[in-house]
């Protein structure tokens, strides 16, 4: 005797689950990444526009353009804006544009003969042995006010004797040797005294009498190879307080700055 049943039938289900996607998985922060580089990228070239001289705009422009040399000076190119400024002429009236042309070429102009002193200097350190040893006390730099030739003493081969603004023989080869590449320029002259700090025990500080003297003695040398003394602008002693070594005592930081100052405002 069979025995029937009403219960209805166990069914049972599986649900196949499948991992979510979407926040959980990792693409969306490599995008995120790049986004947020882009815009570190952007604020950077922004803060260079407007923290930069249109000089130093221009070398950066010829740092990115691959079809020119990089060098001292910059001569434009086809890459970011040209090679020129962000607010290019082409936006400015007729008048405005033809001044921008001709402060333009002036400045291409005074930037070229500053690379071409630089060069000059460079090249006559292989002319003779003391050409080379005077020179070991020469750097050169562009900046906003012009182009600086900085002479500096070495340990054991000072420009001064002693403590006074009698010059070495070494810095009457350097008076020589700049006369000479001054004529290749029209810029006036600005003449910079530097010394290096003295302890406070001393009776009497020389540093401001001794940046002065030596600065203006540095100035009768070059007038005596025959430099144009009327392009002589501004003979000046600083002492110790622009120091280029952290050691305030270091010889190094006696020197002389000569500037020849830009023509342009």
């Amino acid at each position: 005797m069979s025995r029937q049943t009403n219960a209805a039938p166990i069914l049972i289900k599986r649900k196949k689950v499948v991992a979510a996607q979407g926040h959980h998985g990792g693409a969306w922060k490599v995008a995120y990444a790049d986004f947020v580089t882009a815009m570190m990228a952007f604020f950077l070239m922004m803060w260079l526009l407007g923290a930069t001289t249109e000089t130093q705009r221009r070398g950066l422009a010829d740092y990115f353009t691959p079809s020119i040399p990089i060098n001292r000076s910059s001569s434009g190119g086809s890459g970011m804006f040209g090679g020129n400024d962000i607010h290019s002429a082409d936006d400015l009236g007729p008048e405005t544009n033809q001044g921008n042309t001709m402060d333009a070429s002036e400045d291409r102009s005074e930037a070229d003969s500053f690379e071409a002193i630089e060069d000059r200097l460079q090249g006559l350190g292989a002319e003779s042995a003391t050409m080379t040893e005077a020179l070991r006390h020469v750097v050169t730099r562009v900046t906003d006010e012009g182009l600086v030739i900085e002479l500096f003493d070495l340990p054991g081969a000072p420009l001064f004797h002693g403590d006074t603004d009698e010059p070495e023989p070494i810095l009457s080869v350097l008076a020589s040797i700049l006369a000479e590449v001054f004529g290749m320029a029209q810029n006036s002259l600005a003449i910079e005294g530097h010394t290096r700090t003295y302890t406070m025990v001393q009776l009497n500080d020389p540093r401001w009498t001794l940046s002065l003297s030596r600065a203006a003695r540095m100035r009768l040398l070059l007038e005596s190879q025959s430099f144009d003394p009327s392009r002589t602008a501004r003979v000046t002693g600083h002492a110790d307080r622009r120091q280029v070594m952290r050691n305030p005592m270091s010889v190094r930081n006696n020197r002389l700055e000569l500037i020849l100052l830009r023509q342009s405002g």
